[in-house]
């Protein structure tokens, strides 16, 4: 009925298999984590191609000194629809 009289595994099989067994188990390791990478970034825009917002725009530019922080303030006051003085919002 068994073969080679109940010898049994040797050494290098033994090793082969918990190689294989690594490898498997490894693999599906590594499937797992680009499954939910995946799935992570399927609900939008990836974050690097996503826009950036008006107000981070305009703050960016003011931080380059592309603006003053006069023509910064007037700006963000038309982007949040106020008039800068205390005013009650854009008015056609």
């Amino acid at each position: 009925m068994y073969w080679h009289d109940h010898e049994g595994m040797n050494g290098w099989g033994v090793g082969l298999m918990a190689l294989i067994t690594l490898l498997v188990l490894g693999l599906l390791v590594a499937a797992a984590v680009v499954l939910l990478r995946y799935l992570g970034h399927s609900g939008g825009q990836h974050p690097a191609q996503r826009r950036p917002e008006p107000e981070q725009v305009l703050a960016d530019r003011l931080a380059r000194g592309e603006i003053d922080p006069d023509e910064y303030r007037q700006r963000l006051d038309a982007l949040r629809g106020t008039t800068g003085k205390g005013g009650a919002g854009w008015a056609p």
